[in-house]
């Protein structure tokens, strides 16, 4: 065969040569015209731009309930959300504590194609705790809670910019609730006050949505994002395409498919009970039954130097890639 090839004539050889170039061809059409077909243009995630979303809500300081700090996000994060969003509703009420104080609440919903029928949800709490109570020396100091409050935020906020240039084909609904971190522990329903008050007052009277998506906990360094327990009770099969999701697109290494062992209690679990949309909360956890935080939660070292662009991206780039590509799940 070696000496045949060489031996070839230049006529021999130019028709092999049109016959290689013609099924090179036809296989490279093919195989266009397959992706042509199934393409669908997806936003990319930019983790920079989600990174200063971060930046500036820890700037304002501790977003706690009642202070001057808390009033200067709030109008911010609204006029941030009326330049991406085609509607913007902002809900502002009352809330009791645990302690019975009166705390200002303000809920802030940006909507994308108002009158589609496919929705789908994504929230995320944009106070921060009055008290680092897990750290081991100051309690009741004030912490910047950048992860928890303002990496889902942030995460929100940059989708919330890709949408507003590529536009989605169905509705979304992005809800930063209020004066989630102000409850006690052993005090029923004493946490997610915001979204207590919204699901038993939607923005738009009878709103649905196909299923929910909360981001808490989505921005720090060495992120380990597990299958929360109660999660995969309420919205198993979309908690499960989001996860596949992420793994199909080069985050194995954030999403684990192993469930925790316990469930947390977080904005979701009154999205499900309150207004019944399934939703499944993608939380930054440890697989330990005795403490399932990671080792900075509610204590001063959730600050900016734990946030990390990578895995802002890797949460943020399959929150769009669902959207985008399998969002009627």
């Amino acid at each position: 065969m070696i000496r045949l090839k060489y031996l070839m004539n230049q006529s021999a050889l130019f028709i092999a040569i049109s016959i290689l170039l013609v099924m090179a061809s036809c296989h490279s059409n093919n195989s266009s015209q397959q992706n042509n077909s199934n393409s669908v243009q997806v936003p990319v995630f930019n983790p920079d731009s989600a990174y200063d979303y971060v930046a500036t809500q820890v700037g304002f300081g501790p977003r706690i309930p009642n202070t001057p700090a808390h009033q200067h996000c709030e109008a911010w994060l609204i006029a941030k959300m009326q330049s991406f969003a085609d509607t913007v509703y902002v809900q502002r009420t009352t809330v009791t504590g645990w302690d019975g104080s009166k705390l200002g609440c303000t809920n802030i919903i940006g909507s994308f194609n108002p009158s589609a029928r496919t929705r789908i949800l994504i929230l995320a709490h944009w106070d921060t705790r009055p008290w680092a109570d897990q750290d081991s020396t100051t309690k009741n100091k004030h912490f910047d809670g950048a992860d928890d409050g303002g990496s889902g935020v942030a995460v929100i906020l940059e989708a919330a910019r890709e949408m507003k240039i590529i536009h989605p084909d169905i509705g979304v609904d992005l809800l930063l609730v209020d004066v989630e971190d102000y409850g006690k522990e052993g005090k029923d329903n004493s946490y997610c006050l915001g979204t207590q008050y919204w699901a038993a007052h939607p923005h738009i009277p009878g709103y649905t949505a196909n299923y929910g998506i909360c981001l808490d906990m989505v921005g720090a360094k060495g992120a380990e994002f597990f299958m929360e327990n109660l999660s995969m009770q309420n919205a198993p099969a979309q908690m499960k395409m989001f996860w596949n999701t992420a793994n199909q697109i080069g985050y194995s290494g954030y999403f684990s498919f192993v469930p925790t062992q316990d469930g947390i209690e977080d904005d979701d679990q009154y999205v499900n009970s309150g207004i019944h949309i399934p939703t499944f909360d993608v939380i930054d956890l440890r697989n330990n039954p005795n403490n399932p935080f990671a080792p900075f939660w509610h204590t001063l070292n959730d600050n900016m130097s734990i946030i990390s662009r990578r895995t802002l991206k890797a949460v943020g780039q399959t929150l769009l890639q669902v959207l985008y590509t399998n969002p009627a799940y």
